[in-house]
């Protein structure tokens, strides 16, 4: 029989400590607060494992109760701490399966199995995440290497495969709280860092006193409540740190044309439609402007504001030449621009009211499924109305720094947005205003624009400048450098919208370091997960020694 020795009250001597591995048999397991939970040990596990992911879930928009993120870590650590790996993993899959089932249930718009495969693939990078946290639970310090580990889980989600999937990381859930401001500092990867911390060390607070009495772990939980707190406090200052200057103002308009079928797969409705809502707008948007004597620099189109391509089909150039020349000012133009082969780019077209088409960006980040088929003739041979993505885009390799009306701006489209290094490249090439046009109308009223709408606002944070996202059919929205929403459209309604911005002149600590704070997150995580395992194998090894 091993003894480990503690202090008054059983806890570790040495700084906050997982609990003894559980003991086998029949024997009750002796969890973190000292309760002996017995036969319903599982199925408190299974509750906290739960309770963690749907607290994720709520933490995250339309639901947007933020301050539920750091719970939902103290309850995942809760749940595994002091279990066998196997247990911890499938622990793991419930907090994941949680979290991920209902977060991504807009996928279903291309089938129920394309959204359960989505979420079952999201769901098993929590397995190893979880078993890491089981295994540095039991060094001192751990609520910087759990955090730590939460940040390397969101790293390889964000990467593999077929390019990552980002989304509900437990940055996303923090556009203008107290913790936004780590944004400014490390990108989403320190804004989750810090959330996860608060969690385990409220959590450490909590097994310390219930461990050792009020009286006697009070000092202990009131260090941990303190360091916490230290942890907000300093979020709230993070953004004042290298913020950029305040550069040019400039007049931008807006324009939401709005599409048929909302909702469904398919959004083309009959031929340039949706290119003829939003030259309307346009044209609506000039009317305006000359009414009221605004005068525009520029006017912002969402991604697939044209459903023809304009370089192959003349009548849809003579619509956008139109609108240009209405409207006075370059316009920046969302529309697929297909290549002889058939594959095609999804992009942004500044143009010219005198000389038409000049700069693009093209997407970097497709959504797969749904602008792509990846190993198309493998998945359509089981899933055939995947073969409605009738042509697979390509990605584009360059930033979105695109100038226009005398302003450049930082550039992503839609999926962009969710990914730390299209929005950062961009800025980092001279971007002062950030520019997300998304084309959502598959998603409306599923929550879907709502999340994306939360990580633009992380993205202002992010790199201290506005943000717009510009939308097909909603949510179109004007977002200050803080991650407040200055303005918001309504969703499935035609709309314009006209707004003064103040570019940033130059980048933040975040947008300098670049992907560096991550990547030593990350390594931290996975150091400590390394060092917890040969600790216990050399533990074993003194203990059959003895």
């Amino acid at each position: 029989m091993v003894t480990e020795h503690t202090e008054r009250g059983g806890v570790p001597a040495a700084g906050p400590q997982a609990p003894p591995a559980p003991v086998t048999g029949r024997t009750a397991t002796v969890l973190p607060l000292g309760h002996r939970w017995g036969r319903y040990d599982l199925l408190w596990r299974l509750a906290a494992a739960a309770g963690s992911g749907l607290a994720q879930l709520f933490a995250l928009e339309p639901y947007g109760l933020w301050w539920l993120g750091p719970l939902s870590a103290a309850l995942l650590l809760f749940a595994v701490a002091g279990t066998r790996m196997r247990r911890a993993a499938w622990l793991g899959a419930v907090a994941g399966a949680t979290l991920m089932v209902p977060l991504v249930r807009w996928q279903d718009v291309f089938g129920a199995d394309v959204w359960l495969l989505i979420a079952a693939a999201e769901t098993v990078y929590y397995l190893p995440m979880a078993m890491g946290v089981a295994l540095v639970l039991r060094l001192p310090g751990w609520p910087v290497w759990t955090a730590a580990l939460w940040v390397a889980q969101e790293a390889l989600r964000a990467r593999w495969p077929l390019g990552g999937f980002p989304w509900g990381k437990l940055a996303f859930a923090q556009p203008d709280t107290p913790f936004a401001g780590y944004a400014a500092l490390g990108s989403s990867a320190l804004v989750t860092f810090a959330v996860a911390l608060t969690g385990g060390l409220l959590l450490w607070a909590v097994l310390r006193t219930a461990s050792r009495g009020p009286r006697a772990g009070a000092p202990t939980a009131a260090l941990a409540l303190a360091a916490s707190a230290a942890v907000v406090l300093c979020g709230t200052v993070a953004p004042a740190v290298g913020r950029p200057p305040a550069g040019e103002t400039v007049t931008v308009g807006m324009v939401q044309g709005n599409v048929p079928n909302v909702g469904e797969m398919s959004v083309a409705g009959e031929r340039m439609q949706v290119l003829q809502n939003h030259a309307d707008g346009v044209h609506e948007l000039a009317a305006s402007a000359r009414a009221d004597g605004t005068e525009l620099d520029l006017v912002l189109l969402p991604e697939n504001a044209s459903d023809i391509d304009p370089f192959r089909d003349p009548r849809a150039r003579e619509i956008i030449d139109g609108a240009a020349a209405d409207a006075g000012v370059p316009l920046l133009w969302g529309m697929s621009r297909f290549n002889d082969d058939g594959t095609r780019y999804v992009s942004s077209v500044v143009w010219d009211p005198e000389t038409g088409p000049g700069e693009i960006y093209d997407k970097r980040f497709l959504v797969p499924f749904g602008e792509y088929i990846p190993f198309r003739d493998f998945f359509t041979r089981f899933v055939q109305r995947l073969e409605q993505v009738s042509s697979d885009a390509v990605p584009g390799t360059e930033p979105g720094a695109v100038e226009i009306g005398g302003t450049t701006l930082a550039v992503g489209i839609c999926f962009d947005v969710a990914f730390d290094g299209p929005v950062r490249e961009s800025v980092a090439a001279g971007g002062g205003i950030i520019v997300i046009p998304t084309n959502n109308a598959n998603y409306n009223f599923t929550g879907q624009s709502d999340q994306q709408l939360a990580i633009t606002r992380l993205r202002a944070v992010e790199h201290g400048r506005p943000a717009v996202v510009v939308s097909t059919s909603g949510i179109s929205a004007v977002v200050d450098p803080d991650g407040t929403v200055a303005y918001q459209s309504p969703e499935a309604e035609p709309d314009i919208h006209v707004a003064e911005l103040t570019a940033a002149d130059g980048p933040t600590v975040a947008t300098r370091l670049g992907a560096a704070p991550e990547a030593l997150l990350a390594a931290v995580g996975l150091g400590a997960a390394v060092a917890a395992v040969v600790l216990s194998r050399r533990a074993r090894g003194d203990s059959a020694d003895g």
